[in-house]
């Protein structure tokens, strides 16, 4: 029995519907249930469906020179043929309603009882698949649970059709109408999942802000320009153009690698991504200061600084475009508030700190230093005073 949940339970599929097969063929000849036996003819369906959803998986995880990519969509090449299989199952449970002979007929009770107890097999079963197939991503197997779920309403009309014949109703030829109808609904949706797949339309909302988020949150990262993602089988392809504050080539790889993992953790459907970056380009500087107080005085300790200004500078226009007062939440810590402040300051995506306490060889430098932030040690015992030597490009240090 193979490792993986989703071929296991593609297995599981076929086993089922072979028996149902056989169960509800035995009891189509025995009682001579056209709808029965239009039943039996869908559930033979699902027999090749199960076995093409099996080789789909199967097939879905190699890999080749040909197809570099993988090829993850033949899961949902599978979906489809599914879908078609299901149409067939519809025509042929029309046609058997059509030229079928009108015959009154009764049944057992051990055949009613027979019927009833087939009715939620395919039910919880199918429920089981889409469950699998959402927790690991499986198209194929979800659209697999759909059609066992589909399957209950199909057997539940046939039990209307016994329970109808026993009361002397004839409603054996309508049920089977009835049936076809079920199939083909079912046969579209699962045919536009797979379609929209093929045709690479875009992934969810949800799991695209998801994804920009986590971009968003690494502090290297000035800006989002684009994020897309498109699915291919089970799993996500994700493409991102983004704005590095980094200049170095060999900093800025290793950080789109960190944002790569990032996505890969958080969002475990992501096969494969593809990060495109630039150097930022803007007229302004984003500094970040320590504050002693709230008038203005700079701090003399990093981590123990109440408060941060944070400040944009327009070097075209020698302007502040922006002034803000952050507070320092982690005073009362012992241990690690030079981290702690570091990776609040971060945030807020400084490209310079400066301080009056150098941090070289310490935790909130090498912090700074991995985002692609410079660190400044200045003498400047005002924020005023800092502003005014920012404007006029007076070297800080």
């Amino acid at each position: 029995m193979p490792d993986d949940p989703v071929q296991r339970t593609a297995i599981y599929s076929l086993l089922l519907n072979i028996f149902l097969v056989g169960a509800k063929l035995v009891l189509s000849e025995l009682s001579g249930s056209l709808s029965l036996r239009a039943d039996a003819i869908h559930s033979m369906v699902d027999v090749l469906a199960s076995l093409a959803l099996i080789v789909g998986l199967v097939i879905s995880t190699r890999k080749s020179e040909n197809f570099p990519y993988g090829l993850y969509k033949v899961e949902n090449v599978v979906s489809v043929a599914i879908s078609i299989l299901l149409f067939l199952s519809a025509y042929e449970i029309v046609m058997a309603a059509l030229r079928g002979e009108q015959i009154f007929l009764t049944y057992s009770g051990w055949q009613l009882l027979a019927v009833m107890a087939l009715v939620p097999i395919p039910f919880i079963f199918g429920r089981y698949q889409i469950r699998i197939g959402e927790r690991f991503g499986s198209p194929s197997m979800i659209a697999d649970g759909a059609q066992h779920q589909a399957d209950v309403l199909t057997s539940s009309i046939v039990l209307i059709a016994f329970l109808g014949q026993m009361a002397g109703v004839q409603l054996d030829r309508v049920a089977a109408v009835v049936i076809a109808l079920f199939v083909i609904r079912a046969g579209w949706d699962i045919l536009e999942s797979g379609m929209r797949v093929l045709l690479d339309a875009s992934v969810d909302r949800e799991t695209l802000e998801r994804i920009r988020s986590i971009i968003e949150e690494a502090p290297e990262v000035v800006s989002v320009k684009e994020v897309v993602a498109r699915n291919s089988g089970r799993y996500l392809f994700v493409e991102a153009n983004l704005v590095f504050r980094l200049r170095d080539l060999q900093r800025a790889h290793a950080s789109a690698t960190r944002i790569e993992e990032s996505i890969k953790r958080e969002v475990p459907a992501v096969d494969r991504i593809i990060i495109h970056y630039e150097p930022m380009a803007r007229s302004f500087v984003r500094y970040a200061v320590p504050l002693a107080d709230p008038a203005g005085d700079v701090g003399t300790h990093f981590g123990e600084s109440p408060y941060f200004a944070i400040l944009d500078i327009d070097n075209v226009e020698r302007k502040v475009k922006r002034q803000e007062i952050v507070a320092n939440p982690y005073l009362g810590l012992e241990k690690g508030k030079g981290i702690k402040v570091a990776e609040l300051l971060l945030k807020h995506k400084p490209d310079i700190v400066l301080t009056k306490e150098s941090l070289r060889g310490r935790g909130p430098g090498y912090a700074f230093a991995e985002a692609g932030v410079e660190t400044l040690q200045i003498q400047t015992d005002s924020l005023k005073e800092l502003i005014d030597d920012l404007l006029r490009g007076q070297q800080l240090a």
